[in-house]
């Protein structure tokens, strides 16, 4: 598989743009017999295009759902005629529609629907906060929620157990994953319902939590999650399509013109055929299959609609647990733990003739690792499925199979990425949000290494930008400025924090818009601003090449377009 690199070239910067944005119906330049053909036409601004052929432009024109003009304001008024809705973006910027690498669509939308403890400040106000949604859930019925994080409390940073949730909880089974999403808080009415006591054996690929006498203390990690999960009633399926649909929404409010959707059951996939039947994709969506699914996946195939708003193409495998939780898999023991996390939310017997099968089939893999060991693993494991599937027997020569999250990367399996093709698949929040406590997990030697996105590019890798929402809040604004500034909201660090590892403005673009159409098979469609592309636009009022970093983080996201359709516009 060979190595693929994009260059990055400089930017050229046009000025005199004035601070509004506005349909314009009144300019023509040319008579209307004259007019070339278009739907649609942005001027007025400056484009980033993310197309090294020609960094920037002043205005495009769409016709359907293709660009069909790139280039000046000058070249742009054979469009600003006839039938074209004209938009004068009077100062805005158009980026190439976003794309979010790693997100759960049915997460984002159903984050609003359940108690939320994201950003609450102490481990008090989060109880507080439990207490109070509890007493609206009818005994017997599931307290449920999601976002807790104790490293952002500043009265006690550690784990909720049962004890902190029992006394009001005593007849309501709770279950609230942690924000990582690959552990949980449960009480004791849930640990009796399953069955779970002292004696009880931890599963493979998981942890029960226990005091020093033994006993389970509510906060269960990865494949221990699973027997609380299945007691939890179904999610009917109206209940997951407005999940769905809000999702996207929410996406298009936040710029997201693409998702990526790592892990979506098929009942999902089965609901995202409908409401593309209807009309209701507001992002596009490029999804994988949960690895338990894959043999549904392997009969099935690859489903794609011929507007490539929807593409199931993937199989996601979850291997570790992660770094916050001291489940992610590290060679060596944790730097405040006497033990290095855990392997096998999938198992080695299980995954391998998976993924000889995937090559064969052309499906790409998307393994969540996060710990070095974890990393070094499944390397290897790719590795041997090459070696066993030669070019000759795959459905496509490059699979472009990819690690999600992989934070902990020494430079020798660094190396060994590039020279296997593998592309990683990584969220800068987590990097900002992590590097709190990674210093205490990890220690100053591996933290060199740690969230390495800037070795990665220097070793001619590219790097795939995502979110993990709902783990994180999925705001392409956040995700730009951690990765160009490495630093938390406020503008602080701390020391290990690397600040060298950050990357450059034109990577980060990159990142979110070209780079994630190439790891989704998608480059010739989409991700650049180009002639013969789909019109994929996100459209800010700030200049995210050249302006402050902070100000990155306060800018209005003024449109999406999606396929040259306004999916969302910001109302003044």
């Amino acid at each position: 598989m060979k190595n693929y690199r994009i260059k990055l070239v400089g930017l050229i910067l046009l000025g005199g743009l004035s601070s509004a944005c506005s349909d314009n119906q009144s300019v023509s330049a040319v008579d209307d017999s004259q007019c070339l053909d278009a739907d649609l036409v942005l001027h007025n601004t400056i484009i980033y295009t993310a197309n090294d052929a020609k960094t920037t432009a002043q205005a495009v024109a769409v016709k359907a759902d293709k660009i069909v003009f790139v280039g000046s304001n000058e070249g742009a008024k054979d469009y600003l005629c006839g039938n074209a809705r004209q938009l004068d973006m009077q100062g805005k910027f158009v980026f190439p529609g976003f794309t979010d690498s790693h997100q759960h669509v049915e997460g984002v939308g159903q984050r609003p629907k359940t108690l939320s403890l994201f950003g609450i400040p102490t481990l008090k106000e989060t109880r507080d906060a439990i207490e109070a949604f509890a007493q609206n859930v009818p005994e017997g019925e599931w307290v449920q929620g999601r976002g807790w994080i104790e490293r952002e409390w500043s009265d006690e940073k550690r784990f909720l157990t049962k004890h902190d949730v029992d006394s009001f909880t005593e007849n309501k089974p709770l279950f609230m994953p942690r924000a990582d999403g690959v552990s949980a808080l449960v009480n004791s009415k849930a640990l009796a319902m399953a069955g779970i006591t002292k004696g009880s054996p931890d599963p493979e690929g998981g942890k029960f939590e226990r005091d020093e006498n033994g006993e389970p203390t509510g906060y269960v990690l990865a494949t221990a999650m699973n027997v609380f999960r299945e007691l939890i009633p179904a999610k009917t399926k109206a209940y997951i399509k407005d999940s769905l649909e809000v999702g996207m929404q929410q996406n298009a409010k936040l710029g997201w013109a693409a998702t990526q959707d790592a892990g979506m059951p098929f009942i999902n996939v089965d609901i995202m055929q409908e409401i593309h039947a209807e009309g209701g994709m507001k992002t596009r969506i490029y999804a994988a299959a949960n690895v338990q699914e894959a043999e549904t996946m392997f009969s099935r195939g690859r489903m794609k609609t011929e507007d490539d708003l929807f593409d199931l193409r993937g199989i996601k495998v979850y291997i570790d647990g992660t770094l916050g939780s001291r489940g992610a898999a590290l060679i060596e023991n944790y730097s405040d733990a006497p033990h290095n996390g855990f392997m096998n939310r999938t198992t080695e017997e299980e995954l391998k003739p998976i993924l000889r099968k995937a090559l064969r089939e052309g499906l790409q893999v998307q393994t969540h690792v996060i710990g070095d060991r974890a990393v070094k693993t499944l390397l290897d494991w790719y590795e041997e499925a090459f070696d066993a599937v030669p070019v000759s027997e795959r459905a496509v020569a490059e699979p472009r199979w990819r690690l999600e999250h992989a934070q902990v990367i020494p430079p020798a399996q660094q190396d060994r990425m590039v020279k296997l093709g593998i592309i990683p698949s990584m969220q800068p929040s987590h990097g900002i949000g992590d590097l709190n406590f990674a210093p205490d997990r990890l220690g100053p030697e591996r933290l060199a290494y740690a969230y390495p996105w800037q070795q990665l590019i220097d070793r001619g890798s590219i790097i795939i930008g995502g979110s993990d929402a709902p783990v994180e809040l999925g705001d392409p604004r956040i995700e730009f400025y951690a990765a160009v500034a490495r630093k938390r909201l406020d503008g602080s660090s701390d020391e290990g924090w690397h600040p060298e590892l950050a990357v450059s403005r034109e990577t980060a673009l990159k990142m979110f818009t070209i780079w994630p159409a190439y790891g989704a098979f998608q480059e010739n469609v989409r991700g650049s601003v180009e002639v013969g592309k789909y019109a994929d636009f996100t459209i800010f009022d700030t200049d995210f090449m050249t302006a402050p970093e902070a100000d990155i983080l306060t800018a209005q996201n003024v449109m999406t377009i999606v396929g040259g359709k306004i999916t969302y516009q910001h109302k003044q």
